[in-house]
């Protein structure tokens, strides 16, 4: 069965930094693009990130673009997001997204609060 399963959010100051993981099971996962996808309160779920299967493309909304790297470690299974400068418009949850045989999972997400 496939799990995706985030991990690192927390709160940070304005300005601070956070590392995101996301560790995949159940299919394989050298094969897929991986996606971040965050919500914030009363908002839809917005795409963050996406890398593709071998790592070597990653895409980025715009006002995370210069800020936010993802990246990923096929031989761990697992997705990372760096994030830095962090503001309180990051404030959201965040998700591991995987398009598998065009069904869509989802992790259960990871709560990242940016305020002083």
């Amino acid at each position: 069965q496939l799990h995706l399963v985030e991990s690192g959010g927390g709160l940070v100051q304005p300005g601070g930094s956070l590392r995101l993981s996301c560790v995949a099971s159940g299919f394989p996962f050298s094969a897929y693009s991986i996606n971040w996808y965050r919500q914030a309160p009363e908002k839809s779920r917005e795409l963050v990130a996406v890398i593709s299967a071998n790592g070597g493309t990653a895409t980025y909304e715009d006002s995370v673009k210069g800020r936010f790297t993802i990246s990923r470690d096929n031989t761990k299974n697992t997705v990372y997001l760096q994030m830095n400068s962090l503001s309180p418009e990051d404030t959201a949850v965040y998700y591991c997204n995987a398009r598998v045989l065009r069904e869509d999972f989802w992790g259960q997400g990871t709560q990242v609060t940016v305020s002083s």
